[in-house]
């Protein structure tokens, strides 16, 4: 059938488009952060102008614009949200590999165990009680 390749083609790039998209602004990555909302459709192209003004740098696949169509008991709703992805946790430190673990004991235990001085011996120690 003619043209079926592409139609292929393009429905398995959109699900491939859709994949990334989820995992870019899924649950596990961060969340949407409201900046906006109005019930006048003005206001809202306004901050929407403002916004593209102010912030040229700013990711528009990461906004989302929502109008939630108002009923006789609901009035409609104009809202700007900003995705803002979960901080990203630091390096961890640097644990010891296990050999240089045992390394290490063994070279403490070669030089002798560690000793303490007794209190009476400790210089900031009071003095024993005398009976």
């Amino acid at each position: 059938m003619p043209g079926q390749r592409k139609r292929k083609r393009q429905r398995r790039r959109g699900l491939d488009e859709l994949t990334r998209e989820a995992d870019r602004f899924g649950p596990d990555a961060g969340h949407w952060e409201l900046r906006y909302t109005t019930r006048d459709e003005a206001e809202w192209r306004a901050e929407l102008r403002r916004l593209r003004a102010e912030e040229p740098g700013l990711d528009w696949d990461a906004v989302r614009l929502d109008m939630l169509c108002g009923r006789a008991t609901h009035p409609t709703a104009y809202r700007l949200s900003v995705f803002v992805p979960h901080p990203v946790p630091a390096e961890p430190l640097a644990t010891p590999a296990p050999e240089e673990l045992a390394e290490g004991l063994a070279e403490g235990l070669a030089e002798g165990p560690a000793t303490l001085p007794f209190p009476e011996e400790h210089p900031t120690a009071p003095a024993p009680r005398q009976p």
